[in-house]
Formats: C-alpha cells, structure tokens, sequence
C-alpha cells in the first residue's frame, strides 16, 4: 500500500486527504481495523517514534497516551503497587503484563487528558493490554505487532470500529524531513540526537547526586520532551511522566501547569481521596471528572446539595486547602526535564512546590547563574545538556 486516502483532515472541511510515501514505496503500516483519521495517525506516528526511543533508552517496554499531537502521559513498564493500582483503576484484574503497566501510568499520570486518546506501544500487544485499552474510551492504537488475542479483544472495540495500526519496527525514514506551511515547503534533518545518560554528566549544581531512578525519570522527560509541542517540560517519577504542561509561550507557564498536573497526581493518592464514597455503577469519566474537580478550587461544584447525590452515596467532606498543602508536602524525589533554558528562577521555585529535586535542561541562559543559586538553595541536583528539544 503506497497511499492511504482518509475521510478528511484536521477539520471536516479540509477535503481531499490522505497519506502517502513520496518516494513510490510502500508504507510501513497497517490498518487491521477501523479507519484512522488525519489527526490520529499524526498521533500514532509521535507517540510510535516516542515508545521506540524510550525502550531503547531504558530497556523496558514503553507506552504513551497521545492527543491532540501532544503526549498526556508516558511510562515504562514497572510493575503498580496497590495505591497506583486503585487510582487507575485496574485493582480487579491482577497481575498485569509489564507492556500492560507501561500503558496505566502513561493513561494514569493524567486521565482528564487522556481521554479519547490515541496509544502508542514499543512491544507487541499483549491480551493484558489490550483488556486495559478495551474499558477505556480511546481512538486507536499503534504497535509493531499484536498476538492474536489481542487483537480479538480490540477488535471487538467500539463494536469492531476501534483503529488498530501495525507498525513495521525496523522502518527508518530519510533523514531530511519536509513540511509544508502555505504553499511554502521547508526542510529540515531529523531530530535523531540520541537521548542517553551521558546528556547527564554536567552536573552544575553543588549536589551532584543523580540517583539511578532519577537518570531512569530524566531520560523519560526528555525523551517526552522531544515529542511534545514546546515549549514545554515534563515532571516524572517512578518511570512515568506525572505533569506535561505543552505548548505554552511563556516558560514558567509551562511549569506551573505541569506542576499542577503532577500536584494533582499526588493528590489523587491522599486518603481523602482515595476514600471517596461513590456511587454504584458510575461510569469511568464522571469518577474521573469529580475527583479533578474534588481536588481543585471549585470542589463546591460537586459538593452542593443537587450535585453530590449524583456522585457519592454520603457527601465527602472538603479536602480542604490546609489538608492538601500537608499532603503536598510529602511529594519529594521528582525528576523535571525541559526543552530549552529556564530564563528565570522563578522556575526553579515552582518547581520546588512539586516536589521537584533532579532538573534537565540544555543551560545557556545570561541567568544561569541564578537559576543555579535556586537549585542549590533546595539542595537539587541539576545537568545542563546543551540540546535544545523544540518540536513543532
């Protein structure tokens, strides 16, 4: 197949659409069910270059959870204790395949985002993966193979119209890549700048300890980093990303989104929350919804009397401001990457807030060397990798 001709393109209007190999080849995909669109196959072959990297850099099976061109999550394949267990709501089907853990964290880390996703696998799908994908909502999924339960299961999906790409894992591109902006074709190499621990070896800062999990969740951001539409950072811990704060202008925005994203995972770990008394039979989203509305400043939307019979069997008390601020305080041990300098401190005191303690980025600011006193003020260990990460 050397073309592949899709219903439309980015909006319904923008008619004809398709894509194709311009070199008369054929192309390395497959399409063994549904009918990917424009925007999904975008997604699929980010989130596809995302996975094969990540294994490579860190030996274990990977996944990412797609959308919108940006990655809401990505992960290694560790294994989920109980508390992870419960707040990605898999604690009913045991023991998970590494591949299968890989794709809880990356949906996990960021559920809002993550819905309707479109997945990215490094391994071929296994049964237990595919029943993870199959309970939740998502637009497809790429991978360089799928046994044959598997794809039984997804295929039984969105009642036999759920996309299911298969990748061929030893395809290389060229390496001068094209786009076109307005009539106007610009060309470009590659960005194949291998991400490895030695981009961690400048260590700038008067702690000049990096753990081997913190060099594990720091190849994770920055391997993240390259394909999340800048500017943009990454927070990570324990193998997965935990706040992406994409595509802002101005940096210390992205920080305190990704901050917030990553406050919010930890908050979605503390008693009050874990606690909630639900309702019988609600369905995935509203548990997702109330509990991102529970934690943050509008928690009354949920709580007045009309609205919390709906959710819970009693109404929860208020997770209050002081409450999660102690909770807060126990978050320690995150990694943050970014995809270019940090111009200012304040960065650095965001950062702080979550709980961040090991730091990558390309350095090169006139600050740094304020960027640095900030570092060394909270103890962190921070390497300067002289690359920059843009993506666009």
């Amino acid at each position: 197949m050397k073309e592949l001709q899709l219903k439309y393109g980015c909006n319904p209007n923008q008619k004809p659409s398709k894509i194709y190999m311009k070199k008369e080849e054929e192309l390395p995909i497959q399409v063994l069910s549904g009918n990917p669109g424009y925007i999904n196959f975008l997604d699929a072959f980010n989130g596809w270059q995302l996975v094969k990297e990540l294994k490579e850099a860190t030996n274990l099976p990977a996944a990412t959870s797609f959308k919108h061109v940006s990655p809401a999550g990505a992960a290694v394949g560790l294994p989920l204790d109980d508390t992870l267990k419960k707040i990605y709501w898999v604690e009913d089907m045991g023991e998970l395949s590494p591949l299968a853990c890989a794709y809880v964290r990356a949906r996990g880390a960021d559920r809002m985002s993550s819905f309707g996703d479109f997945i990215a696998l490094s391994d071929v799908c296994d049964a237990d993966t595919a029943r993870v994908i199959k309970r939740e909502v998502s637009d497809g999924v790429i991978a360089p193979g799928y046994t044959k339960e598997a794809l039984e299961i997804l295929k039984e999906k969105k009642k036999g119209n759920y996309n299911v790409i298969q990748i061929d894992e030893n395809y290389k591109p060229d390496p001068l890549e094209h786009k076109e902006v307005f009539g106007i074709t610009f060309e470009q190499g590659r960005n194949e700048l291998p991400i490895s621990k030695e981009l961690l070896s400048e260590l700038v800062t008067e702690n000049k300890t990096l753990p081997e999990e913190a060099k594990r969740d720091l190849l994770i951001s920055l391997i993240t980093l390259k394909y999340t539409q800048s500017n943009s950072v990454c927070f990570a811990k324990g193998g997965q990303a935990i706040g992406i704060g994409a595509g802002q202008q101005s940096r210390v925005h992205c920080v305190r989104l990704a901050g917030q994203k990553a406050d919010n995972w930890f908050l979605r770990q503390a008693p009050q929350v874990l606690n909630l008394p639900f309702v019988d039979g609600i369905r995935r989203a509203d548990r997702d919804n109330a509990i991102d509305v529970y934690i943050g400043p509008e928690y009354e939307d949920i709580l007045k009397d009309g609205e919390w019979q709906r959710l819970f069997k009693e109404r929860p008390p208020v997770f209050t401001w002081e409450e999660k601020s102690v909770w807060l305080s126990k978050m320690e041990g995150v990694s943050l990457g970014s995809d270019a300098f940090f111009p200012f401190s304040d960065n650095i005191e965001r950062a702080y807030k979550s709980g961040v303690s090991y730091i990558a980025q390309p350095g090169g600011s006139v600050r740094d060397d304020l960027v640095i006193e900030a570092c060394n003020k909270y103890k962190m260990a921070m390497a300067f990798t002289k690359i920059r990460l843009f993506h666009h």
